[in-house]
């Protein structure tokens, strides 16, 4: 069975600590409404890799495609089995010259996504950047991240402990999802994490329920993850996925 009609809207942005140095943004998302399930994922690309982009790229796309038809029963082992296709795959690309585990921090990426089905939902994560369910009652679920001992650090799915830190939290008859990359999470939410920053998140909840126009909705989250603050807040890479469910 098909999911019910969904609106997503998706924006990614190049950060000024790369287009300083004429790199292009190393975020990557996609997303599918075509089958069972309804899923999307956001990867950033680590800037010290690389090929950060092309990770970002075969995480988002591998995990995408196996759990929109897979059985919610099973989205846990789903994810462990995307994440371990991605891996491999990033094993056998053209541009890791040793196909092996040893050059795969080359293509270090974060994750985090969600899959939905029936009032049933999914976040999976690892690293930093952010999830955020609201329901119809204000209500949220997040999924915050998670980052080492030392700023800046965080955890990647290329790593060799990558499944002690993939991390899963459900929800449940959710009325919109946010995912967001790092860039845009420190200002989504209040610095200590405990709460969304609502004079962020519901404005664009908002208008993105508001507007019929996808292009004109899509130049317009654009436009609020370029605003001088928003830069002046966090340099890197900025990507936000609103899904309505």
């Amino acid at each position: 069975m098909k999911t019910k009609k969904c609106k997503v809207i998706a924006a990614s942005i190049t950060g000024p600590a790369h287009s300083q140095k004429k790199q292009s943004c190393q975020d990557y998302c996609r997303y599918a409404v075509d089958g069972r399930n309804i899923v999307a994922a956001v990867a950033d690309g680590a800037g010290s890799a690389k090929f950060g982009k092309i990770g970002a790229r075969l995480i988002c796309d591998t995990v995408v495609d196996l759990l929109k038809n897979a059985d919610f029963a099973k989205v846990r082992p789903t994810v462990k089995r995307a994440v371990e296709v991605a891996r491999q795959k990033a094993m056998l690309h053209r541009f890791n010259r040793s196909k092996s585990e040893k050059h795969l921090d080359d293509f270090s990426a974060t994750l985090v996504g969600f899959v939905y089905n029936r009032g049933r939902g999914m976040f999976f994560h690892i690293g930093d950047g952010a999830a955020l369910a609201l329901n119809c009652s204000g209500q949220y679920t997040a999924s915050l991240p998670e980052n080492g001992n030392f700023r800046c650090e965080t955890y990647f799915y290329t790593m060799p402990d990558w499944k002690e830190n993939l991390r899963f939290t459900s929800f449940s008859e959710a009325q919109a999802v946010f995912l967001m990359s790092d860039g845009v999470s420190n200002f989504a939410f209040h610095r200590d994490y405990r709460e969304p920053e609502k004079n962020f998140i519901e404005p664009i909840h908002d208008f993105l329920c508001n507007e019929p126009h996808k292009g004109r909705a899509v130049r317009a989250l654009s436009n609020t993850l370029r605003t001088a603050r928003a830069q002046r807040l966090n340099s890197d890479d900025k990507t936000l996925l609103w899904a309505q469910l």
